[in-house]
């Protein structure tokens, strides 16, 4: 059964996978997104196969919102690749995504969640999400750049 919430504008966030519409999803990570620029189309449907991922749709239907969650399921959690497109933004969208996603059932016991932003910390600090100072157990190590 797929998560399937109705919001009073008449918006809706959904993780079936039937729904997603891969050209918008792609659209935007790789050619607005300044985490993704670039990102090639088949990484994007990668993505949406192994992730537990949401959409939002407009009332029309069409595919306006998106966020992947890098999990077991069970104890940890990422949460990235939100994003809002800009004819939509500016009603509270962004923050029933992201509650959606952090709220999903089957992400309930789930202790640690994680995500990196530039420019959205005010978003996420509503939830909860605190910036972290590196500290010498944490470790990162990023791509330069897309195989």
């Amino acid at each position: 059964m797929h998560l399937e919430i109705a919001l009073a504008d008449g918006y809706r966030i959904s993780d079936d996978p039937a729904r997603f519409d891969i050209d918008v999803i792609h659209g935007y990570l790789s050619g607005e997104a300044y985490w993704s620029k670039g990102r090639p189309r088949a990484l994007v449907e990668r993505v949406v196969r192994y992730a537990l991922c949401l959409g939002m749709y407009a009332p029309g239907g069409a595919q306006v919102g998106f966020a992947k969650v890098v999990t077991d399921r069970t104890i940890a959690a990422h949460l990235g690749d939100v994003f809002i497109l800009p004819a939509h933004r500016g009603a509270g969208r962004g923050v029933a995504l992201v509650r959606a996603a952090l709220e999903h059932p089957e992400l309930a016991t789930v202790q640690r969640w994680t995500l990196n932003t530039r420019d959205a910390h005010g978003l996420y600090e509503r939830f909860g999400f605190r910036r972290t100072v590196a500290t010498d157990n944490m470790m990162t190590w990023v791509r330069a750049s897309f195989p």
